[in-house]
């Protein structure tokens, strides 16, 4: 199926029910491999196989993934499909790409060839070391990736031109800076994050990447977790400022910054585009609760103890806009997916990933 472009419209609603109908297009050219890096919006399950017992965020346990296929929790932090899945499925692979280390330790011929691709995203990890350093950091996960290629054969080489490389993270760091109580130095601290990041980027070029998808950071201060800390049960707008303003700076390093002298087709979805537009519109797509959990305890269902065997869990998982007090549904993430892939600038510039994925130059 060709790129489709959305019109604009109003609102953007009908933008996001316009890509869910077109969710289900086959793409003519699938990538030879997805690559997949960030935090726990993106984690297949890494952190299953991280030591260090509780400390570590896991989500390889009821309720999780009790809509997942077979009802299992595999350690994605969602009731069924988190958006790389769905993002996956678009591109036209037949799975989302395995936990690296699921596989790291196993006789993988396909995967070690770079031909499936693999996913390095790990839960509680950030652009920072220093943000939660026991996890696998984003650093961490691009020396994974380094270690993949050097077991690639010479032949594959030419194939990481075609391949997608994508990255999920930002909102670990900007959660950690809001802990320490203070807003002083944001404004450092969103140069400081963009600045890695790029060269994070930089690093994948380096390796053979050309075709690059970033995923932003939604409007974090909505979860039901942060609610929790307001007084009045609403959002928390320095969550919100930080995250927007991560997000211009990411953006405007593509467009302006060093990244744009590279050789580079890239592809920035905004999941805070819309996830904004569930919260103005809920109903119109098909949620009833935009600020409850579905798993979870305490107020909003937020309570830090997550998602666990004894939470509350809600009758129906497709009415709700989050899963656990961080996370969205399996529902909300294929909303997303699907704008992302198939939508207008609004939801991905300078190009859907869609275009990025059937762009033919390389």
């Amino acid at each position: 199926m060709a790129a489709t472009v959305l019109p604009q419209v109003m609102g953007g609603v009908l933008l996001l029910l316009l890509a869910a109908a077109f969710a289900s297009g086959s793409n003519n050219k699938v990538p030879p491999a997805l690559y997949v890096f960030g935090d726990s919006t993106a984690d297949v399950g890494n952190n299953n196989y991280l030591p260090g017992g509780a400390a570590v965020p896991r989500a390889n346990f009821p309720h999780n993934g009790v809509d997942f296929p077979t009802s299992r929790a595999t350690g994605r932090f969602s009731n069924g499909y988190n958006g790389v899945d769905f993002l996956a499925l678009h591109m036209g692979l037949k799975r989302s790409p395995p936990a690296f280390l699921a596989v790291a330790n196993k006789t993988n011929k396909q995967v070690l060839r770079g031909l499936l691709g693999v996913n390095f995203a790990s839960a509680g990890s950030g652009i920072l070391d220093t943000t939660v350093a026991q996890f696998a950091w984003l650093q961490r996960q691009m020396m994974m990736r380094t270690t993949t290629q050097q077991q690639q054969q010479q032949q594959q080489q030419m194939m990481m031109g075609r391949s997608v490389f994508l990255l999920s993270t930002g909102g670990n760091d900007l959660f950690a800076f809001f802990s320490n109580g203070s807003t002083a130095g944001d404004e450092q601290l969103v140069r400081n994050l963009v600045s890695v990041y790029v060269e994070h980027v930089k690093a994948l070029y380096a390796l053979g990447a050309r075709k690059v998808a970033v995923i932003d950071v939604p409007p974090i201060g909505c979860c039901p977790y942060p609610r929790t800390l307001h007084p009045l049960g609403a959002c928390v707008g320095v969550l919100n400022d930080l995250a927007s303003a991560f997000n211009r700076g990411l953006r405007d390093a593509f467009r302006n910054g060093s990244l744009a002298a590279l050789s580079l087709q890239y592809s920035v979805g905004s999941s805070h585009a819309v996830v904004r537009s569930i919260l103005k519109h809920p109903q119109r797509l098909g949620f009833k609760d935009v600020t409850t959990a579905c798993c979870g305890s305490g107020r909003f269902n937020g309570a830090r103890s997550g998602c666990t065997p004894n939470a509350t869990l809600c009758h129906d998982r497709r009415d709700h806009l989050f899963w656990d007090m961080l996370h969205p549904t399996h529902a909300a993430s294929k909303i997303a997916a699907a704008a992302i892939y198939n939508g207008s600038t609004r939801f991905a510039t300078p190009v859907n990933l869609r275009q990025l994925v059937e762009e033919d130059k390389y």
